[in-house]
């Protein structure tokens, strides 16, 4: 049985109650230099709660410098693993976080990054195995972020290796599982229907296409939400954004008014490719 205290954090994870879920990953400060500049951070904060964002996700250092009123009404997900652009491996992610810091710091979940197919995934394993194990034992709920990346990977985008990913990240001990997206984007019916887990879509569309309509797309192929990060603090209105994409994600409007926008292209197929 799951303690009340895990129980109580993974309600916290989905505003709705719905079991759904929009997560605001904002880690790339790390991986890739600042998002915005330094003081704007509170200023992108309140603009994603406030549009309806479940939880954000961010480095320890990082939740240490929020305004104390600024998550009342948003989930704090602590990222524990790490690597920079720089790396002579960029697949290559270590441990910079504990379970306990995540607690000490108000964390709702922790989140841990793994790559399959990398030179390094026996040790990412075995980080997430770990991981997991400190979770069972305070009560955190654990999102695993299992993406398909490597010299052994062929194709990143089959639902076959999407679905062995996301049972890796269930029987390592994770809660839920963010991955890439499949091809063609219906398929991700497949991944889902193979997890025992809920699966969380990664990314976006890294060009000028729909985000809100591709957040349709596979919200309706069965995942339990969205984990959008880059197209979102990006945009010129992050605030606008995350509202259309709540909507989507736990119902509303604003599945229609997705669902009714044009496209740069219109096929799925060529729009997700290369999203991270």
């Amino acid at each position: 049985m799951l303690k009340t205290g895990k129980l109580l954090r993974l309600r916290r994870l989905s505003l709705a109650g719905d079991g759904r879920h929009l997560f605001v990953p904002l880690d790339h400060s790390v991986s890739d230099g600042p998002i915005v500049p330094a003081d704007k951070w509170d200023d992108l904060l309140r603009a994603l709660v406030d549009g309806g964002a479940d939880g954000i996700i961010v480095h320890k250092g990082r939740a240490r410098s929020f305004a104390p009123d600024i998550l009342k009404r948003c989930a704090l997900v602590v990222h524990l693993s790490a690597s920079t652009a720089c790396s002579a491996d960029v697949h290559a992610k270590v441990l910079v976080a504990d379970v306990e810091e995540a607690l000490r710091l108000g964390a709702d979940a922790v989140s841990v990054h793994v790559n399959i197919g990398s030179d390094t995934e026996s040790r990412q394993l075995a980080d997430l195995g770990a991981v997991a194990r400190s979770c069972e034992a305070w009560g955190m709920p654990l999102i695993a972020m299992v993406y398909p990346r490597g010299p052994r990977i062929e194709d990143p985008r089959d639902p076959a290796l999407l679905a062995h990913l996301a049972n890796v990240a269930a029987d390592l001990g994770a809660d839920m599982v963010k991955t890439s997206v499949a091809l063609p984007i219906e398929r991700m019916a497949e991944v889902v229907a193979g997890s025992p887990i809920p699966v969380l879509a990664a990314g976006g569309p890294p060009d000028d296409s729909d985000l809100v309509e591709y957040g349709a797309a596979v919200m309706a192929a069965g995942c339990q939400g969205l984990a959008v990060g880059r197209r979102i603090f990006s945009s010129t209105s992050p605030y606008a954004l995350v509202s259309r994409l709540s909507a989507v994600v736990h119902g509303g409007d604003g599945i229609q008014s997705g669902m009714s926008m044009t496209s740069t292209n219109g096929n799925y197929s060529t729009m997700v490719a290369g999203v991270a």
